[in-house]
């Protein structure tokens, strides 16, 4: 399959057909190649386009004379496994896939059901239009700004694998601009920042025995009992960063333990994530949960840490990314609010979850999340966009952009 653009269909014609075709495309992580393939080929039938492509990650600019600034609109072209949600497909107004918001907030209104439809190639299939309708020849059709296209591979999963990360160390001259959108699902409206995380083991160590003379072992699932507990008293806070409401999370997402089902365990490994707001660095977030001094980092096995929430036990870390702050004070920030806010009425939001905002505020470029879909039916079974919020985020982008 090769992605086409219609040029004699209407914009919201144009806007749907080329969700359809990139939905049609499985890219679960590790599994982008073809649709990357997709896109750099479409992408290169563009002239004033310079194309470039590092793994699965591809990066178009352009060079337009006359704007002194230049904008990225970044956008992930993986998604997270499939659970009965694949192939896609759209659905017609009364059918019971439609779920019931959805539906009250877009009655007679056709739905497109299905992996990766908000999470997010609803914001991919606007950036390829504009991609392939911004191209300078006329007042209409020439932006204020130049522009820099980034669909990247490997964002749902560990932040090694990530494209966009991939692509800035080996090519950091790819990645410059004075903003960044990342079309994350926001609705339509700007969230701005993002908290960070880290993920890691809480280890507990026993000694094995025969489950009939467990007297004679020690039992290390027995021993996170007083794991779990900490993370049931433990009171997550609402942060203030400038003017946005980050709420924090510390849950336990995985455990394991045991080798067989008459062994005494052990060892025990409660996986932990910890999501925190923009006020603190990833060294400020590792020291609330094993202390200022622990020495546990990525690939350097156990340590067992002396202070913080996880005091006295074996932690290994598997996974960090840092948080972002709103980056609204940039002037670009404020003018893309201000026009989002006299259409629709929205003021910005703290972005919850983890995005590439972080990786942008690394490199210095403000970059807020804007894009089409419900962020709270991200990674869901029923996962789902309306119609019209594609043609909403291509006007938002189109009327601050031209």
């Amino acid at each position: 399959m090769t992605l086409e653009l219609n040029r004699t269909a209407s914009k919201a014609e144009q806007l749907s057909s080329l969700l359809t075709q990139i939905m049609g495309n499985y890219s679960v992580s590790d599994d982008e190649g073809p649709l990357a393939d997709e896109i750099e080929a479409f992408l290169r039938q563009l002239p004033y386009l310079t194309v470039r492509r590092h793994g699965d990650t591809i990066v178009a600019s352009t060079d337009f004379t006359g704007p002194q600034q230049r904008v990225i609109l970044a956008g992930h072209i993986d998604t997270v496994p499939v659970i009965d949600n694949f192939p896609p497909r759209w659905l017609e107004p009364g059918d019971p896939l439609i779920r019931e918001d959805i539906a009250k907030a877009h009655p007679n209104e056709r739905v497109l059901w299905g992996r990766g439809a908000t999470d997010m190639k609803a914001s991919d299939a606007v950036m390829l239009y504009l991609a392939a309708t911004l191209d300078g020849s006329s007042s209409g059709s020439t932006p204020k700004t130049n522009l820099t296209y980034v669909f990247y591979d490997h964002e749902e999963v560990a932040a090694e694998k990530n494209g966009l990360r991939k692509v800035v160390e080996a090519h950091p001259d790819w990645i410059q601009g004075d903003f960044a959108i990342i079309g994350e699902p926001t609705s339509c409206g700007i969230e701005g920042g993002c908290n960070g995380t880290i993920r890691f083991d809480v280890i507990t160590h026993g000694v094995a025995a025969h489950s009939a003379r467990a007297w004679m072992g020690e039992n290390a699932i027995h021993k996170a009992a007083d794991i779990l507990n900490r993370l049931n008293d433990y009171e997550p806070a609402t942060v203030n960063v400038d003017g946005l409401d980050y709420r924090e999370g510390l849950n336990a997402t995985l455990i394991s333990g045991g080798k067989g089902t008459n062994v005494i365990p052990d060892e025990c490994r409660v996986h932990v994530n910890y999501r925190f707001a923009p006020d603190k660095s990833l060294a400020d977030a590792k020291a609330l949960m094993m202390g200022a001094d622990a020495g546990a980092e990525l690939g350097n096995g156990e340590h067992v840490v002396t202070g913080g929430v996880f005091a006295g036990y074996g932690i290994e870390m598997k996974d960090e990314s840092p948080s972002a702050r709103p980056g609204l004070n940039a002037p670009l920030a404020q003018d893309l609010a201000r026009l989002v806010r006299e259409r629709t009425g929205r003021e910005p939001l703290a972005k919850l979850g983890w995005t590439d905002v972080a990786r942008f505020a690394i490199l210095g470029i403000p970059a807020v999340n804007l894009g089409a879909g419900d962020p709270l039916l991200a990674h869901k079974h029923d996962e789902q966009v309306p119609e019209s919020d594609l043609l909403a985020l291509a006007d938002l982008l189109l009327g601050w952009l031209v």
